[in-house]
């Protein structure tokens, strides 16, 4: 039996005072799996995310990462939010370094590192400009890099992308595509775009609303590098079409008044 990046068993998550965020989530990523958790607003998968990085605590079922039990930010994981989180008063390379000022590891040990991480994202000509001087596609690549300066086996995406416009979160897609490819770690990346969790996803995680069940597993077999033309094929739409139908079957899209 290979090992999981991540493995979930039966997990359970309520909140203090009754709220049932999450209910039998069952699920196996494998090293190197592009995951994309698709769901409603308020489904409870960005609450996953944050079991899974251990920033909250699961009620019951067990939820491992590296075959380890999560008790507490598992190490070697890397996480990206919505908003970039950068600190305005550092330079791009100095937010990078963030993650390494914190384990006390020596810097210069990972300038190499940086300046890879920084060619990759399109942002060499960038390192010692500040957050404010930036677009937010850049912000949020630079984000991408500070998560994955430490060489993390899971990065775990938390609708990093959310908050741009349509342009640049589209080019942004093609971005991650292509820095995951070179890297080939594993990532679990939550989003309510059904074009992007299918044109990013090796497989996609549909969330039923709160509680949060898994209502359905697709695995998208669709070549890779993906470009966003693909999303134009009939083979992209039957994909996109049976998410839909998934949302309608749960209420979530009235197709009947229109």
């Amino acid at each position: 039996m290979s090992k999981a990046a991540v493995s979930a068993r039966n997990v359970r998550k309520q909140y203090t005072g009754g709220v049932l965020a999450l209910q039998d989530i069952s699920l196996d990523i494998a090293p190197g799996e592009f995951v994309s958790i698709l769901g409603p607003s308020g489904c409870g998968k960005s609450t996953f995310l944050r079991c899974v990085a251990g920033l909250e605590e699961s009620s019951s079922g067990e939820l491992l990462v590296q075959n380890q039990p999560v008790q507490g930010p598992p190490d070697n994981i890397g996480m990206v939010f919505q908003r970039d989180a950068l600190l305005e008063w550092r330079t791009v390379e100095k937010n990078v370094m963030l993650p390494i000022e914190f384990k006390k590891k020596k810097v210069a040990a990972y300038r190499d590192k940086m300046a890879g991480l920084l060619k990759l994202a399109g942002l060499s000509d960038f390192s010692r400009s500040f957050p404010g001087q930036l677009s937010g596609g850049m912000r949020q690549r630079a984000a991408i890099c500070r998560a994955l300066i430490d060489d993390p086996a899971l990065l775990l995406m938390d609708e990093p992308f959310g908050a741009l416009d349509a342009l640049t979160r589209d080019q942004m897609n093609v971005e991650l595509q292509r820095i995951w490819m070179e890297i080939g770690n594993t990532v679990l990346f939550v989003t309510h775009g059904i074009a992007e969790a299918v044109f990013l996803g090796d497989r996609v995680v549909v969330f039923s609303p709160r509680p949060g069940r898994i209502a359905e597993v697709l695995t998208i077999d669709l070549p890779r590098p993906r470009k966003l033309s693909v999303r134009e094929t009939p083979e992209f739409g039957r994909y996109c079409t049976r998410i839909r139908e998934l949302f309608e079957e749960m209420g979530l899209i009235d197709e009947g008044n229109h």
